[in-house]
């Protein structure tokens, strides 16, 4: 019988996983499509998010940019995560992220690795301050873009 590594082990190969193979690599049209801008002077990290949002629901979304392993695997769960989603599941998704990435504990709670999936693998970032930054940066900018979307005038074509 075969032995299920290390939690810490599993967690590894899934950001390093997503690092090496980023979801949803490429750039949208805008528009239709929101692009927002981010940046990590600490460390260089960059990112573009581009969010195509019909109605509520967001149908696609696209990334772009460079950085450390962490932002750019956070970067790539997080628009695995979601597309497909309604805005306000989208909001509650980076909510429940950025308090995983600030909780007390470095294991995350059963509630939050069902509610995070995969994305739970970055919970071990918590540990680092300097490093919590790198995580966030594409959720923050992601909430830039459907600010802009929801503020913004639906645009023709």
């Amino acid at each position: 019988m075969t032995q299920m590594p290390p939690l810490n082990d599993l967690y590894r190969e899934i950001v390093m996983d997503h690092y090496r193979t980023p979801r949803n690599r490429g750039e949208l049209p805008t528009p239709p499509a929101r692009r927002a801008d981010g940046h990590n002077p600490l460390c260089g990290d960059e990112i573009s998010v581009f969010v195509l949002v019909e109605g509520d629901l967001i149908t696609d979304v696209k990334l772009t940019g460079h950085g450390c392993s962490i932002s750019q695997a956070s970067s790539s769960m997080m628009s695995a995560a979601i597309k497909g989603r309604r805005v306000e599941e989208a909001r509650e998704l980076v909510a429940r992220f950025k308090d995983l990435m600030t909780a007390e504990s470095s294991e995350p709670s059963e509630d939050a690795l069902r509610e995070l999936g995969e994305i739970a693998a970055l919970s071990g970032v918590s540990k680092f301050p300097v490093r919590i930054k790198c995580a966030t940066l594409a959720w923050n900018t992601l909430t830039q873009a459907l600010d802009d979307a929801e503020t913004s005038e639906p645009q023709q074509g």
